[in-house]
């Protein structure tokens, strides 16, 4: 009797504490079944991992994006990140066609760029928006002037491992690799100092100051990590095509930051979950495929993903009013 009544309790707090993330998640569901039936090509094996393939390089930024959205901040510059590190460690790759130092660079590239916004933002405390949008228009103007327009390509076939290399000749390796991130970063949010650091900081920075958390140092360290899941998509991306073009990673910020909000992390801060985020990677990949297939007119995708994006906000401010309407009754 009492394992049953803890039972119910445990189911209780874990619909209380995922209440976004399971509500998407239903949501979810619910669009993948209509989409089943209305579409004969939608439910196939061939286009789910199709689908994955397209999100593999947005998932890995909406990780980054989470955490820094988590600190109430925002990074404007992950796709323009994701394309200059790509393009620098790709044009390293095809001249010296040492692959690990062409995997370096690129992290070195992606992780400068988010150490660069993670001192502006967290210890010059300049606004997150401003400064990332900076960045993006120098990593976007750098990415052209590197390349000059032109693709880096003739890449080892070692290199294409991570994107195309399968586990048993069946299990593609870059899904083992992003499940694998989102793991570690779940429990880096849910299990360390470090992640009840920026949830404290995204509530309320001047209490979590006051309580002795280096507020300046852990925003910083928010957008290194954003920085790095750049570098790492950026490898991703290039490792899947095996070639790497000025034009990679453009408009992939609106993807991330739709996939954390979609998956019920406030951008007021301090609330979210990388589950959540799952289930928006997977409900903005599978919403834009959904769309091809019905046969839509490209140009309203981006008017679907940004009215998504809009009533999820909206939802959760519902969702706040409604709280604080029934406390104070």
């Amino acid at each position: 009797m009492n394992g049953t009544l803890q039972n119910g309790g445990l189911g209780r707090r874990i619909t209380k504490e995922y209440k976004t993330e399971l509500s998407m998640l239903a949501i979810f569901v619910v669009f993948f079944v209509v989409l089943s039936f209305a579409s004969p090509y939608f439910f196939t094996s061939q286009n789910i991992m199709n689908v994955m393939s397209q999100v593999s390089s947005t998932s890995l930024l909406a990780i980054g994006m989470t955490i820094v959205i988590i600190t109430s901040g925002i990074d404007l510059s992950v796709g323009a990140t994701l394309g200059l590190s790509g393009m620098v460690g790709c044009m390293v790759l095809m001249n010296t066609q040492n692959v690990l130092l062409g995997i370096l660079v690129m992290l070195a590239v992606s992780v400068a760029v988010g150490l660069v916004n993670g001192i502006l933002i967290g210890y010059l405390q300049l606004p997150a928006f401003i400064v990332t949008l900076g960045t993006m228009q120098i990593c976007r103007s750098l990415d052209y002037v590197i390349s000059n327009a032109n693709t880096a390509s003739k890449f080892p076939e070692v290199y294409s491992v991570l994107g195309k290399g399968k586990i048993g000749g069946v299990f593609p390796v870059y899904i083992l690799f992003i499940f694998g991130a989102f793991a570690v970063f779940i429990w880096v949010m849910g299990k360390t100092k470090f992640g009840r650091f920026l949830y404290a900081i995204g509530s309320n920075a001047e209490s979590s100051r006051l309580t002795g958390i280096n507020v300046k140092f852990n925003v910083m360290m928010a957008y290194v990590i954003s920085g790095l899941m750049c570098g790492l998509a950026a490898w991703m991306m290039t490792s899947r095509l095996m070639a790497c073009d000025a034009t990679y990673g453009d408009g992939n910020e609106m993807d991330a930051i739709a996939a954390a909000v979609i998956g019920g992390t406030s951008m007021s801060g301090g609330k979210g979950t990388l589950w959540g985020t799952i289930v928006g990677v997977f409900l903005v990949g599978f919403l834009r495929n959904a769309l091809n297939i019905l046969g839509v007119n490209p140009y309203w995708q981006g008017t679907a993903i940004g009215a998504v994006i809009v009533i999820a906000v909206l939802a959760e401010k519902l969702s706040k009013l409604k709280v604080k309407k029934t406390a104070k009754n």
